[in-house]
């Protein structure tokens, strides 16, 4: 856990691969609990340290995670959250060069390239599997989702993709970029040719911007990438 940013209201890590936001059901420490344990020993808090949990990240997903230190805080970041008025930038490493996506019928999605191509699908949750599926068209059950993205970087094996989120729905950005054809690089549920050697999936939550829940003043805040290749060389041509 590495914090990037903190005041009196708010609280923002960087969280690693691997890490939980909140308790589940393995019984491993989430990054909530080190977070408060993070602000009892700083400043030296008496009693229970109250920490909002405001937004999550999948446990493989590694990037910026915002949490509340203050009830009213917590109050505003749910409300700015759910009424989109946080912007949200995430990369991702996928398997592929740029090429044809293999569903002509995705809108505007062929190719990916350096200009933001937008793609929109139904996505169904499975809850069982722990997994979404992505139409072309609505289907029972099914949420629209939507979200921007474009190729940062490229090897002879890999991309280095920016998405922007314009709707937040269970696995968005690994099911969809896996339905046109783009698995990120260690997501075997989505597709991926074999996974990473530390169990993670090549995506983070790379930066965050939004209004000071309190203060009003521009937040924003960056997470570091990982430094297991394909990473640095991805990054250093940009």
């Amino acid at each position: 856990m590495q914090v990037v940013y903190e005041d009196n209201h708010i609280i923002i890590v960087a969280k690693q691969s691997g890490e939980i936001v909140q308790g589940d059901k393995t019984g491993d420490m989430p990054l909530s609990d080190m977070v408060k344990a993070y602000i009892k020993e700083r400043y030296h808090k008496p009693g229970e340290v109250f920490l909002g949990v405001v937004h999550r990240l999948d446990r493989p997903v590694a990037g910026i995670v915002v949490f509340a230190r203050t009830s009213k805080a917590l109050s505003r970041l749910n409300r700015m959250f759910s009424e989109g008025q946080v912007h949200k930038t995430y990369w991702a490493v996928v398997d592929g060069l740029p090429q044809r996506a293999k569903d002509s019928t995705i809108q505007a999605a062929a190719p990916i390239g350096q200009e933001p191509t937008v793609l929109t699908h139904w996505l169904v949750r499975n809850e069982q599997q722990n997994k979404s599926y992505a139409y072309d068209h609505e289907v029972p059950r099914s949420k629209k989702a939507v979200l921007s993205c474009r190729v940062l970087a490229h090897s002879d094996r890999y991309q280095l993709v920016e998405v922007q989120l314009m709707t937040g729905r269970h696995h968005q950005i690994r099911c969809q970029l896996a339905k046109i054809g783009f698995p990120i690089k260690g997501d075997l549920k989505y597709g991926a040719r074999r996974s990473n050697a530390d169990g993670s999936i090549s995506l983070v939550a790379r930066s965050i911007a939004f209004t000071h829940p309190v203060s009003g003043k521009l937040i924003t805040a960056e997470a570091p990438l990982p430094h297991d290749e394909p990473w640095p060389s991805l990054a250093s041509s940009l």
